[in-house]
């Protein structure tokens, strides 16, 4: 991986808020639906030396430009979004710890992370945001916030997973969040709405309004449906 150091931040002891494209592009929409609403500024970029697709234009292929960007506002940072995720261990492990760097050079105390959660359950236009943190005391502290953690044990795969461990290692608190969603193929607007508002309630901040982000589910489903 490269690292590109724009500029330095004005930022505190900033919470950072990491995801990347997973399961229903749930984490993508959210980070980019942050940037968007906040007008976030990018201070740093990683960008993987190898592709990790091509593009197909009917007949001849394009190279993407694949690069992910921290970005900051108001003691906030902000990594991930875009497409994709690299799809080496090494050059994943190394983006994961390139956040925690990231961290511990601008004092962060919190990294949260966020994604899809695959289930089976029939949940109609409201599905639930479940939570896992780094730590049994910090779940624990999480009582009486009007949060559910995960149902069950399950093995949590890509960044969205990886970065909880890193920070565990690195005696950071993380907290994991992920939408419900049947349909891990189709941008899950609503899984992304669930998250926002319960990341909204957990860091004390206003993220944006989510309107148009429903209005992109409706249409979804219009879709969807024909």
């Amino acid at each position: 991986m490269e690292f590109i150091q724009n500029e330095e931040p004005d930022v505190e002891k900033p919470i950072i808020i990491a995801a990347m494209q997973d399961m229903g592009n749930v984490g993508s929409i959210v980070v980019n639906f942050i940037n968007e609403s906040l007008r976030t500024k990018t201070f740093r970029t990683a960008k993987t030396p190898f592709p990790t697709y091509i593009v197909d234009r009917g007949g001849y292929i394009d190279l993407p430009d694949e690069k992910w960007e921290y970005r900051y506002t108001d003691d906030l940072i902000i990594f991930g979004g875009g497409k994709g995720q690299p799809q080496s261990n090494s050059e994943l492990n190394a983006l994961c710890q390139d956040v925690i760097d990231v961290a511990k050079k601008y004092s962060a105390k919190f990294i949260y992370t966020l994604g899809g959660f695959h289930t089976n359950r029939i949940f109609e236009n409201t599905p639930k945001a479940y939570i896992t943190t780094t730590s049994k005391e910090l779940t624990k502290q999480m009582e009486g916030l009007d949060v559910e953690t995960t149902p069950q044990k399950s093995i949590i795969t890509g960044f969205n997973g990886l970065i909880l461990g890193f920070a565990k290692k690195n005696n950071i608190q993380g907290i994991g969040m992920y939408g419900e969603l049947n349909e891990p193929e189709i941008p899950q607007y609503r899984s992304a709405i669930s998250i926002i508002k319960t990341l909204e309630k957990l860091t004390y901040r206003k993220l944006g309004d989510t309107s148009q982000l429903e209005i992109m589910a409706q249409e979804i489903e219009r879709k969807f449906k024909n």
